[in-house]
């Protein structure tokens, strides 16, 4: 059982606690209310960012102290959104929030997963007609160990998961969304996911 804190209680936050705790974890929800993240932080292991990823570096910033030593799974994509709120751009052309997370906070070992999928699909890799792929980056082995390891209990099959390298790689995974707006607009809002067919 690992203590998981999830930063951020929407679609994406609210399904991963749900599963998490389901696969019999120890899971925190820190809701808007103020210090609530950094009370979920100081008592985890893992923490789960699952804010948005317009806002996340200031937010996560703002907790160094509660989140040093700890593993951040940074799930979110930062993006500008266009006016029909899907994503038009990236919020850091040349980098990744993952990366500026990292940067900002040498401390704490980040992990980018997940966030090459429609949110429903990280918790239930098996509803689609194909494998989907979620991919790693990060700097630590053991942290993305440990991550993968959360990964199959979320539904992920080992041969699903690959491992990137190191959080410059997160630069990849995170302009993918730029296929997210094109697809929904094309095949209307379902389940995808990003795949590597080998």
């Amino acid at each position: 059982m690992t203590t998981i804190a999830v930063l951020g209680n929407g679609r994406v936050g609210g399904s991963l606690a749900t599963a998490l705790t389901r696969a019999g974890h120890d899971v925190t929800v820190a809701d808007r209310s103020p210090g609530a993240a950094a009370n979920a932080a100081r008592t985890a292991q893992v923490v789960v960012n699952a804010t948005p990823g317009d806002t996340s570096l200031d937010r996560l910033v703002a907790l160094r102290e509660e989140l040093r030593g700890r593993i951040l799974v940074d799930v979110s994509n930062a993006t500008v959104d266009g006016p029909d709120g899907l994503p038009a751009d990236l919020l850091y052309p040349g980098s990744s929030l993952g990366e500026q997370l990292q940067e900002s906070l040498p401390e704490t070992r980040v992990v980018k997963t997940l966030n090459t999928m429609l949110f429903t699909v990280m918790t239930a890799p098996a509803t689609l007609t194909q494998a989907p792929t979620a991919f790693l980056s990060g700097e630590d082995q053991q942290a993305k160990q440990t991550v993968r390891e959360l990964l199959t209990d979320l539904g992920w099959r080992k041969e699903w998961i690959t491992d990137l390298g190191g959080i410059r790689t997160a630069r990849a995974t995170e302009a993918a969304i730029l296929f997210v707006p094109h697809v929904i607009r094309s095949s209307g809002f379902a389940p995808f996911a990003l795949s590597i067919a080998r």
